[in-house]
């Protein structure tokens, strides 16, 4: 699978007691355009898996090139990484990855199982994007960029 090259996202909700987390996936897909649906799968053994599952909620920031360092920081500690970024919040109360290239604020519309992963499907209720930015790349374990 390391020769597929994929966009970086950080996928974000909050706890029940309104904690941020986050975690870095770069198995994210668009699914259908009407209705708007979005999907990503999460491993079992994420520290946050029980609270992407209770939200019922989360958001999809896709991060832009240069922002390695937020992809690594999630990947390590989504629930502590927060403490080192500021964030915004999304009209459905997700946490924001600041400067990000996108977001897909989502409803969760559905679980599957997945074998060592689920796939959650996500209704979008707002996306924002920057036409102009580039994102940032992961292929055969390194970060790469769009070359155009």
């Amino acid at each position: 699978m390391g020769c597929f090259a994929s966009a970086v996202t950080v996928i974000t909700t909050t706890t029940e007691n309104g904690q941020a987390v986050g975690v870095t996936v770069n198995s994210f897909n668009s699914v259908s355009l009407d209705p708007p649906l979005v999907l990503f799968c999460l491993g079992r053994e994420a520290t946050s898996f029980d609270h992407f599952l209770a939200s019922g909620r989360f958001t999809v920031n896709i991060l832009r090139q240069g922002q390695d360092g937020i992809s690594n920081g999630f990947a390590a500690d989504g629930a502590n990484f927060f403490q080192a970024v500021e964030n915004g919040h999304s009209a459905l109360g997700n946490p924001l990855i600041p400067d990000a290239l996108a977001m897909f604020d989502c409803q969760t519309e559905a679980v599957h199982d997945g074998g060592d992963h689920v796939i959650l499907i996500g209704r979008v209720n707002e996306l924002r994007h920057d036409p102009d930015g580039h994102p940032l790349l992961y292929y055969r374990g390194k970060y790469g960029e769009v070359r155009l």
